[in-house]
């Protein structure tokens, strides 16, 4: 599975940013996918998750303020983030898991068939 993020940049607090990720190199669609985030000498966070029949799941400090989505015709998975924090500062990476208990937390472990992106920066300034 091979999972490329684009999308991210700087803001200003209050802003908004849209991250795309576009999944391919798979034989089944993984049944979980969302999105972690890291901060530089901090443990990985997942923030969300959308399963394939489209059931979401948010951290509390997200929740109101992102929106995860995606389209299937296009094989992209979408992280719409507004009223951004500096605290949402991070490099945001696309995953994915083939599991049936989808959570955000299921997709920071390195467990056989989890899949990372490379990862893009969001840096929000206060």
């Amino acid at each position: 599975v091979q999972l490329v993020e684009s999308g991210g940049g700087s803001v200003q607090a209050g802003g908004s940013l849209r991250l795309s990720c576009v999944v391919s190199g798979y034989t089944n669609y993984p049944y979980c996918v969302g999105w972690v985030r890291q901060v530089p000498e901090k443990e990985r966070e997942g923030v969300t998750t959308i399963t394939r029949d489209s059931k979401t799941m948010y951290i509390e400090s997200v929740k109101g303020r992102f929106t995860i989505s995606k389209d299937n015709a296009k094989n992209t998975l979408y992280l719409q983030m507004n009223s951004l924090k500096a605290e949402d500062t991070a490099i945001y990476y696309c995953a994915a898991a083939y599991t049936s208990n989808c959570s955000p937390a299921i997709l920071v472990t390195n467990r056989p068939g989890n899949y990372r992106g490379q990862g893009t920066q969001v840096t929000v300034s206060s």
